[in-house]
């Protein structure tokens, strides 16, 4: 169970843009739903999160901004080097244009534009455009 929450919530996501809501409740959380969605809400994919009962099963309610095309989680993390960030980006995004990979490093969770600043490797969380 614990690598299909973070795809659940992606999908949540997802699913709640098609539909045109606002907001989208997700349940369970994770720490790393919340470094995810922290990504998405720095590049300008979601207007602001709220995290309640963290200690608990606790819930996240996103506040959409009809943005998101489509998000997906890995359920294999798969290990990438820091200098095949840019080809695993141009491979496995379905648009080349635009869309990020986000990657967990030993310095935190990032997208791939960070982890090739910072020249960092680690294991593929999924991605979102």
């Amino acid at each position: 169970m614990g690598r299909r929450i973070l795809n659940d919530a992606l999908r949540s996501i997802v699913n709640a843009e098609k539909r045109g809501k606002a907001t989208v409740e997700l349940k369970p959380i994770s720490n790393v739903i919340s470094s995810f969605l922290n990504i998405m809400k720095d590049r300008g994919y979601i207007k602001d999160y709220q995290v309640y009962d963290p200690h608990r099963v606790g819930r996240i309610t996103v506040e959409l901004q009809g943005r998101v095309k489509d998000c997906k989680a890995l359920t294999y993390r798969q290990d990438i080097k820091a200098r095949d960030i840019e080809n695993y980006r141009l491979r496995m995004l379905p648009t080349h244009q635009w869309g990020y990979v986000v990657i967990t490093t030993p310095d935190g969770v990032l997208d791939h534009e960070e982890a090739i600043k910072k020249n960092v490797g680690g294991q593929v969380l999924g991605y979102f455009l």
